[in-house]
């Protein structure tokens, strides 16, 4: 019996009134995210000298093409994370060298964030072991069972 099976199971017994496949299902999917995250991710990021959040600031940067650089806006969209989250990640790639502000060419008020030679050169390095890694975390499914999988967490995440 996994966590979420036991808190299931102590609801249905405390709280029988209330549904537990719910209490079930998003329990395991913030299990599984925080064990993915936790056991498999922050390691081989941290050989990197990284942490998931910037990461996923350098990443979008990097898939964005030449000359990997999007407005703060763009930038924290991509990565789904809060403008306030955004300041304190880009602080600390900038003082890294992996990033940098510059003025945006478009806009004299603007600004832009770039990623460096040293950013891109970061990313390209991870980026392979990363997506060998996400591919050996799924491969407990078969191919249909991933395609479902991302299926119904496409749709769950759209009715969010």
């Amino acid at each position: 019996m996994d966590r979420a099976e036991t808190a299931s199971k102590q609801w249905a017994r405390e709280r029988p009134d209330i549904p537990t496949l719910p209490v079930e299902t998003v329990g395991r999917l913030l299990d599984a995210a925080a064990r993915v995250i936790r056991d498999h991710m922050n390691p081989l990021l941290a050989e990197a000298g990284l942490q998931v959040g910037e990461f996923d600031v350098l990443t979008p940067l990097r898939r964005s093409g030449e000359p990997y650089m999007l407005s703060p806006t763009q930038l924290y969209e991509l990565a789904m994370i809060s403008s306030g989250g955004m300041t304190n990640r880009l602080d600390r790639l900038e003082r890294a060298g992996l990033v940098e502000r510059r003025p945006d060419p478009n806009d004299r008020r603007g600004r832009q964030i770039a990623l460096t030679t040293a950013g891109k050169r970061a990313i390209d390095d991870l980026i392979g072991p990363m997506a060998a890694l996400e591919q050996q975390l799924i491969s407990v499914l078969t191919p249909a069972e991933q395609k479902t999988l991302n299926a119904l967490l496409r749709k769950l995440l759209t009715g969010l």
